[in-house]
């Protein structure tokens, strides 16, 4: 643990917590001006979780205490991964947790802690959106892994900051063949995980369609406002994972106050980027059919699986 590490933390921390939303409020903006729409604005949002916050907590009978606390572990499992990984700086506060493994794991336990919560209740779209849900996170975990060892495998570890340190030192192995694959794959991995077009909708509320939403469909009051926030961090940690292992330029090395401003600045522009991009082409897709989703994603992992080979073939 180093200065730099936790300094990079605590400015992880508070840049995706606050950020998050806006990000999410951002990607509606996109879509509204593509459609033609005014919008509600970059911060509606933030207003709408501080609604739901004054609101008041309903809790269906029969729930366990899994249903009451699936929130905040989807808040504090990502907000662990948001303080660990190297956004802000190379270095992490907490070095044993930012392995690729730990950090793959403990973002699809949040999935998990959703699914059994809508299985919790009881109801029967809560029960198909757990089922929908997990069926798409055991095609999409082994992608994720497979897709970031291919960038492990020429730097002889998994720790994600040695990765992203490496990419500053030699920036020609981002146009790599391996990396290029990787990038593709991983690029699918947060479209179905975070719950965007053409996995799923995230402004749907078609029942027979709809994935994310009908896990949450029984949450109200603060309880939804951390399932929204914890689900917009999970965007915003993805995409500050996509591009810090593919574009890490900009990011701090020093414990410097210049350093990790310029380092806060690169990370909001490259997500932003990439959540406006990510907008602008949903806006050009339609949701594929449930059952056409495992054909996508398989072939996601087709790519990693490739991305892999080729790392053990440099040019």
């Amino acid at each position: 643990m180093t200065a730099l590490g936790v300094l990079g933390g605590a400015l992880q921390a508070v840049l995706v917590v606050v950020g998050s939303p806006l990000l999410v409020g951002l990607m509606r903006q996109v879509r509204a001006r593509m459609e033609g729409r005014a919008g509600a604005g970059v911060g509606q949002p933030w207003r709408d979780l501080r609604k739901l916050l004054g609101k008041q907590p309903i809790t269906p009978r029969g729930t366990s205490e899994l249903f009451r606390v699936a929130p905040v572990l989807l808040v504090a499992m990502t907000l662990v991964v948001a303080v660990v990984a190297p956004f802000v700086s190379t270095a992490s506060a907490l070095p044993p947790v930012a392995d690729l493994i730990v950090v793959v794991a403990l973002l699809a336990h949040g999935t998990v802690v959703l699914a059994l919560a809508g299985l919790d209740t009881g109801t029967a779209f809560g029960g198909m959106g757990a089922s929908r849900e997990t069926t798409i996170l055991a095609l999409v975990e082994p992608t994720a892994l497979m897709a970031i060892f291919a960038l492990s495998v020429p730097v002889g570890s998994t720790a994600l900051p040695a990765i992203v340190g490496s990419g500053l030192q030699d920036p020609a192995r981002v146009l790599s063949p391996a990396s290029l694959l990787a990038a593709v794959a991983l690029l699918l991995v947060v479209v179905a995980e975070t719950g965007r077009l053409p996995v799923d909708n995230p402004s749907t509320h078609l029942e027979l369609t709809m994935v994310h939403e009908a896990m949450v469909l029984e949450y109200a009051g603060p309880d939804l406002a951390l399932v929204e926030l914890g689900s917009a961090m999970r965007l915003s940690v993805y995409l500050g994972l996509l591009a810090n292992l593919f574009l890490p330029w900009g990011i701090a090395t020093e414990a410097g106050v210049l350093a990790l401003a310029l380092g806060v600045l690169a990370l909001v522009v490259k997500v932003a980027v990439l959540g406006a991009a990510l907008a602008f082409a949903e806006v050009f897709l339609a949701k594929v059919r449930l059952f056409r989703v495992p054909e996508l994603l398989a072939g996601s992992f087709l790519l990693a699986l490739l991305a892999v080979t080729a790392a053990y073939f440099p040019a």
